[in-house]
Order: C-alpha cells, then sequence, then structure tokens
C-alpha cells in the first residue's frame, strides 16, 4: 500500500566508541535509565508522528535488538500493512552485501522504499535520547519545498568535531555543512535526522555510485548543496543526546537523575515513549539498603548503598554495597563490599567481594577488564 512518507533506521554501526557495552549489543539496544533501551525514543516518535512504516536496518549484533523490537507492538507499530521490518545484509550473486556508509545502506534497500511508492523518507538514527514530532519536521520540509531537511541542534563548541556542523539563512536554507570541523562556523549540528524527497535521495545515491564510501555527512549532503539541491535545516530545541559514546551515555543517564521533569517522562501529555515490559517483579529494598536520588528498575534487590545511579533491571546490590555516580547494566550481581564511584558497570557482570574502583573519570567495567582497572581491597 502506498505512503506518504516511511521511516528508515540505521542500526548498522559496530559503536566502538561504547567499547565493551556494544561488543555483543547493537548501540540501540543499549540499556538506558535503567527501564528504557536507546531504540525506545525513536520508534516512540514515530509512534506519535503516526508514520507506521518503518525499515530497521541492521548490521552488527542485531538478535538481541530483533528480540526485543518483535514486530513493533510495544510502540502501537504492528499495522498490517505497514510495521517495522528489518533489513539484514543478504547475499546476491554469492556475495555478501555489507554496508559501506550510511547512505550506502538506504541505497542497498531502496526497493524497500520503492515498495510503497514513498514520495518521502525520514532516515534517522536509533541510538539518540529526545522526543520529536517528525510530522512537524516534513511540513516545514514541505513549505519550503525542500529536496533535504537536516534537523540541527546547538551543541557546545568542545563537541563540534563529533559532528556535521551547518550554517543557515533567515529561511533555514543551509548555505554551508561541514563534517566534523576542526575550526567549526557555527555551532548548529546535524542530528543525523533527515526527510529527502524520494527522487532526490535517488539521484544523489545513483550520483554516487562511484565512490567506495557512501555517507550522508561526508558525501550525500555536501554533494547536495554544490548541485543547488534545496537543503534547509530543521531547527530543534529541547534535550537532544547523540548517546555514542561511554561519556555521552553517562551523562544522559546522570541527567536524567538530575532532571525529575526529564523528556517530561513522567507526565501523560504530549510524546510517550513506550518500553517493551520485561514481566519482571517489582523492585526490592532489603534492610540495610539504602538509596538516595537514584533510579532502580524491575526485578533488582538492594541491600547495599546506591547514591545518584542507575540500576538496570534484575541487578542485585548486596549489603555493605556502595555505588555513587555509576550506571548499572542488566542483570549484574555485585557482591559484599564493593566500592564503585563514576563507573558503567556492562551486562551480566559478576563483581568479587571487596572490590574496589573509584574512577576520576568514566570508566566501562567489563569482565574482560575487572582486574585491570580495580582491585580487591584486603
Amino acid at each position: 500500500m502506498k505512503r506518504s512518507v516511511i521511516a528508515m533506521i540505521l542500526v548498522g554501526g559496530k559503536g566502538s566508541r561504547l567499547k565493551e557495552i556494544t561488543k555483543e549489543t547493537a548501540k540501540p539496544a543499549v540499556s538506558f535509565g535503567g527501564k528504557y533501551r536507546l531504540i525506545d525514543f525513536t520508534l516512540s516518535n514515530l509512534s506519535y508522528s503516526n508514520i507506521d512504516v518503518v525499515g530497521l536496518i541492521t548490521q552488527y549484533e542485531p538478535y538481541e535488538l530483533m528480540n526485543y523490537i518483535g514486530n513493533g507492538g510495544s510502540w502501537d507499530l504492528d499495522t498490517i500493512d505497514g510495521g517495522v521490518s528489518f533489513l539484514t545484509p543478504f547475499a546476491k550473486n554469492g556475495e555478501v552485501l555489507w554496508q559501506k556508509g550510511t547512505a550506502h545502506a538506504i541505497k542497498q534497500y531502496f526497493s524497500f522504499i520503492r515498495q510503497y511508492e514513498a514520495d518521502y523518507v525520514l532516515i534517522l538514527s536509533g541510538d539518540h535520547i529526545y522526543k520529536m514530532d517528525y510530522q512537524k519536521m516534513i511540513d516545514h520540509h514541505l513549505k519550503h519545498q525542500a529536496g533535504l531537511t537536516i534537523a540541527s541542534v546547538k551543541v557546545k563548541k568542545a563537541e563540534t568535531d563529533r559532528f556535521g556542523i551547518l550554517t543557515y539563512d533567515e529561511n533555514t536554507r543551509i548555505t554551508s555543512f561541514e563534517e566534523k570541523p576542526l575550526h567549526p562556523k557555527s555551532e548548529m549540528a546535524s542530528m543525523g535526522i533527515y526527510v529527502f524527497s524520494t527522487r532526490v535521495l535517488e539521484k544523489l545515491l545513483e550520483e554516487s555510485a562511484a565512490e567506495e564510501i557512501v555517507d550522508f555527512g561526508k558525501n550525500i549532503i555536501p554533494k547536495a548543496i554544490e548541485s543547488n539541491v534545496p537543503v534547509y535545516a530543521y531547527p530543534f530545541e529541547g534535550y537532544w543526546k547523540d548517546v555514542g559514546t561511554t561519556e555521552s551515555l553517562f551523562e544522559a543517564n546522570m541527567d536524567m537523575i538530575d532532571d525529575p521533569d526529564f523528556l517530561t517522562l513522567n507526565v501523560s501529555k504530549g510524546i510517550q515513549v513506550y518500553a517493551k515490559s520485561m514481566n519482571l517483579p517489582p523492585h526490592i529494598v532489603l534492610e540495610d539498603g539504602i538509596i538516595k536520588n537514584s533510579i532502580i528498575s524491575d526485578g533488582s534487590i538492594i541491600d547495599g548503598t546506591v547514591l545518584h545511579s542507575t540500576v538496570s533491571y534484575s541487578a542485585v546490590i548486596m549489603k555493605n554495597a556502595y555505588i555513587e555516580n555509576c550506571v548499572i547494566l542488566p542483570n549484574v550481581f555485585i557482591s559484599e563490599n564493593v566500592r564503585l564511584k563514576n563507573v558503567i558497570v556492562n551486562k551480566g557482570v559478576i563483581i568479587p567481594e571487596d572490590y574496589q574502583l573509584i574512577a576520576d573519570e568514566v570508566i566501562v567495567l567489563d569482565s574482560s577488564n575487572l582486574m585491570k582497572v580495580g582491585a580487591i581491597i584486603e
């Protein structure tokens, strides 16, 4: 069935900057804030925006993510003639077709776009924390008769080398774009969220066919501007975090703790952020358990002290353990007399008795580096 707009979500990157956390997990499946996965925000935004045809392009470690999303029912995306489709690497003429850049990933599955005869393609990332009504961005695209619209947000000057940086005029038409510049012209960053008119996207991809790696930031956007395609910015105001590094994952968790109105997650109006229910029992705080300014998820047992931390589901924190400024991922077991500060504990890690790791900067603690970054204090 024809759709005016369909969405394509890019979730295929290795996520190497998240270190051990994405060793066996796709970035969008990483836990956040105890209750959520990163992908929950993008899928919830789509549900609110009434976009119900979603192509989810995977590559590395897709099983956990695919199992979590299922048919998309938790986000009301399980429509009969649309819904979520997993677009995975496939073999053609005896060769496995791996993705060679973000734009190349879209090109590989352009038949999916043609299937729905889409007029516009909304391209998204699966590892961002934010709320957005995509229909407003599409309306902005239509108002300006744009070929490409790029969502943009102001970032800190120290972070501009992580993003594509753009400038635009009083009508929001983009006048320059630089991918991860050392000397940026502005602090307005591309959010990696694009609305393309389908014909424009197809033409730009065809013109880039000879290039070995084809990315939106390095190839497609500069080519569009050079070709005089009408490229516009959609300025976004609100909380947005690209959770592509251990530092940003940690910061986002701390932001959630520090702001009781974080993304209005506790308000039943506007965009709701949904997550798949784990059907776990409530968390339990035992006699010696102390919790302050923290988020504790279902299925967890707390008998130690937890300060300014997020604890994901099915974690156990034993007696006399002391946890401060930490992000505890799912199924972690923290034994007695453990002391941790400024640590992200990877899922499934068992921390032995009397272990101590007090870090000045954020450290990811995994079973592979347990005794290298901390020690058992006798």
